[in-house]
């Protein structure tokens, strides 16, 4: 018989430890199941039987997600359900990417089970059992068998880069190296569920300007080719004289019904010329700075860009990322060519010793207040929760500009489609005037 220690959640789920004498892990976990309580991780006390000789570390499993070692088949299995086989191929017959949407909700699932005590490798197959078939359905059940067999939980998700991104894999590896996955994956999925909420309310926003102008310029469209010419026949065949307003209507009406074709496919091959020209640096650059200066929608991206930076770096150093790896880690992920130069020159600056706060003012992106801030925040040694506090502050100041936009465009459309349509009509009678001004004259 052999001494194990058995870390399990009671029935008001506090976290208790209880000695067993056992045969083998396996004979320890069902006596704690026995008792009424839920195992959460089983070591064999040193010495005392099977799993003496074991690396150490050989502990079985445990939720922050370090890797059975040898010696550990038995209590991986019991925790899993399945045996310690070699991983199953399996393929992807699901193409494409994953969606932030199902990627949040798995990381606030994952982290729900992990704060309950739950083993990682039991937590991914939950998870995986329950989802639908999906790309991250099989994605999710490759993980579990990669932690099963050895690989940590950080090392199983890089593995699929295009769902899991260095921001999400690193936050993970830091919350294994500190033994606090559980915490790390709270954090994850907070910061998941804000860029998310950001998001909906930015497309939510734009919906409506997007669907009046589309209808509109469809509108306009079908008038100035269909209905237009047949005034135009009208004025010719009664020979009345045409006002110059209503000349450039049907010189409007005859290049779109001339050229309609080309009309449609311009914006097309406008497209992609810039989205090529967007793939080059120079480019990239260029595309980016009119973003942050276009009139309008230039202070609301500005905002939402420093906001995402503020709040991916303090999320990461909160949770341990050294801030090199970090300022690497947000440099790609702010979307934003300018600020990802800006981000650059502030890793340099801090490798060589120097601080955040003077690389980023000479940027130009951001505003004196959060460049005040982070330089408080690197002197009192609390940058995380300062850049924290900048984010929250920056994501009100998003809503709040995004509401204003839509009360300006609102009557702006309401405007501009009252006055092109107001133009054509008065094109239109015009000639109209005249000839029923030149009927009056006859008669008289």
């Amino acid at each position: 018989m052999a001494g194990f220690t058995v870390e399990a959640v009671d029935s008001a789920g506090k976290k208790i430890k209880v000695d067993v004498e056992a045969a083998s892990a396996n004979e320890a976990i069902s006596k704690i199941k026995g008792r009424g309580f839920k195992p959460v991780n089983v070591k064999e006390k040193a010495g005392t039987g099977m799993l003496a000789g074991a690396a150490p570390g050989a502990s079985g499993e445990h939720k922050s997600g370090t890797a059975p070692t040898a010696g550990q088949g038995q209590v991986a299995a019991a925790f899993a359900g399945v045996g310690g086989g070699a991983k199953k191929s399996r393929r992807t017959f699901f193409m494409g990417r994953v969606k932030h949407k199902q990627l949040t909700q798995f990381t606030q699932q994952l982290s729900v089970l992990m704060d309950a005590g739950l083993p990682v490798v039991r937590s991914l197959k939950i998870l995986s059992n329950q989802m639908r078939p999906s790309l991250l359905k099989n994605i999710v059940a490759e993980v579990a068998e990669d932690v099963e067999t050895g690989s940590s939980l950080s090392e199983a998700l890089n593995k699929h880069p295009k769902t899991f991104d260095k921001l999400f894999v690193n936050m993970v590896k830091a919350g294994e190296a500190g033994g606090v996955l559980d915490v790390i994956l709270q954090r994850l999925a907070g910061f998941m569920e804000r860029m998310e909420a950001l998001k909906r309310k930015i497309i939510g926003a734009s919906i409506y300007p997007i669907v009046v102008i589309t209808i509109a310029i469809a509108v306009v469209l079908a008038i100035m080719t269909f209905i237009v010419p047949k005034f135009e026949d009208v004025f010719k065949s009664v020979k009345v004289a045409m006002p110059p307003m209503t000349m450039f209507l049907m010189g409007i009406s005859n290049f779109v019904k001339g050229y309609w074709l080309v009309l449609l496919i311009a914006p097309v091959i406008l497209f992609f010329i810039l989205k090529a020209w967007g793939r080059t640096k120079g480019g990239r650059h260029t595309i980016d700075r009119i973003k942050l200066h276009a009139p309008l929608l230039g202070p609301i991206i500005k905002k939402s860009i420093i906001g995402r930076f503020c709040r991916t770096l303090g999320t990461l150093l909160q949770s341990g990322v050294p801030i090199l790896e970090a300022l690497n880690i947000v440099k790609n992920a702010t979307g934003n060519e300018v600020v990802a130069t800006a981000i650059g020159k502030v890793h340099d600056s801090i490798r060589e010793g120097e601080s955040i706060a003077e690389p980023l003012a000479q940027s130009g992106v951001f505003d004196d207040i959060v460049i005040n801030m982070i330089d408080v925040g690197e002197e009192t040694g609390e940058l995380d929760k300062m850049l924290l506090k900048i984010a929250d502050n920056y994501d009100a100041e998003v809503d709040a500009a995004v509401g204003a936009l839509m009360s300006i465009l609102e009557p702006l459309l309401i405007v501009g489609l009252g006055f092109t349509v107001g133009f054509i009509v008065v094109s239109l009678f015009l000639p109209l005037v005249s000839l029923l001004q030149g009927i009056g004259t006859s008669k008289g």
